[in-house]
Formats: structure tokens, sequence, C-alpha cells
């Protein structure tokens, strides 16, 4: 009896604790998608939320490499050959870094991959760099931090929005 009874009592909590929603996270998880013809490219990056801070020059830093996201560093994903502003980027998975400034970006592809924010970067691990304007967006706020694609046929800017901040960069896949 005092077995059936203990039992019972471990069935009753465990089906409580199963019944417990899992807590989001404050920075969740998104992907930013395209395709053309049969070349794939995928971002995979965390989306904080600017919740009333300064973002450019506050929280991000100007100047100093950033994971572009939160959490784990932010990761693109191509399965055929691209060229992304007139440079060629082999098909695989590398990480984004960026250094923001007021007036342009320093965008970073790097062969490192599944590291925890920007602090293990290394440098000697850039397969390329180059720069990007900057663009003020004047009509509204980017409340998270979004990537997305703006396509056309066979090119594509990949755009990075947060706060009243835009970059762009060029995309263009091979035929």
């Amino acid at each position: 009896m005092r077995n059936a009874i203990l039992t019972l009592c471990l069935l009753i909590q465990t089906s409580v604790f199963a019944q417990e929603a899992i807590e989001s996270r404050p920075s969740p998880l998104a992907l930013a998608t395209i395709r053309y013809k049969d070349t794939y490219v995928k971002i995979t990056y965390s989306r904080p939320q600017k919740r009333g801070r300064e973002i450019f020059g506050g929280i991000v830093p100007y100047g100093k490499v950033w994971r572009t996201g939160a959490n784990e560093a932010t990761e693109i994903t191509a399965t055929r050959d691209v060229v992304l502003k007139g440079t060629l980027l082999k098909a695989g998975t590398y990480s984004i870094f960026t250094i923001p400034e007021k007036d342009k970006w320093t965008i970073i592809i790097n062969r490192d991959i599944g590291l925890w924010g920007s602090y293990n970067y290394n440098q000697k691990q850039d397969v390329m760099r180059f720069d990007v304007p900057v663009a003020p967006i004047t009509d509204m706020t980017y409340e998270p931090l979004t990537l997305k694609f703006n396509q056309r046929n066979d090119v594509a800017d990949l755009l990075i929005l947060w706060d009243r901040t835009s970059v762009s960069i060029p995309l263009k896949f091979i035929l």
C-alpha cells in the first residue's frame, strides 16, 4: 500500500512539472533564408530587443568586434559559393562578426563557428573583411535586431536593421 501511494505521489508531481511552460530566451533564435536556383543561404542569429536602451555607441560599443546579435555568434551557411561585396565566399558555414562605427561597419566572415559571443574571436580565422556604409532609418524604429534578405533574382542585400540603423551587405549568387 505504501509503495502504491509513493508511486502515485511521484506520478502526480512529475505530471505537474511536465505542464510547466518552458521559459523563452530574452533574445530568441531567428533565421533569415534565401534561395536562388540550387543555392541556399541561411543566417542563424539571436534577436536582442532595444527595450529603451541606446544601442549603437551604447550596449553595442563603436569600434569593437560584435557578435552581430546576442548569445551565440551569428552564423551564415551557403550551400554553394556566393559573392559578398565582390569577394568569393566558398560554400560552408561561417561566423559573422561586425565592427560598428557611426558612418560605416566592418563586416567580418570568420571560419570559427559555434562560438558564444565574440569573446573568443580570432582574427587569424577571418575569411574576409569589408566595409559597408550605415544608412539611418528615419521612418521607424526596429525594436528587435532584424536580419533579412532583399532579393532581386540572382542578387540580394543582407540587411541588418536595429533601432534606427541599417547596413546592407550585397550578395550575388554564382550561376
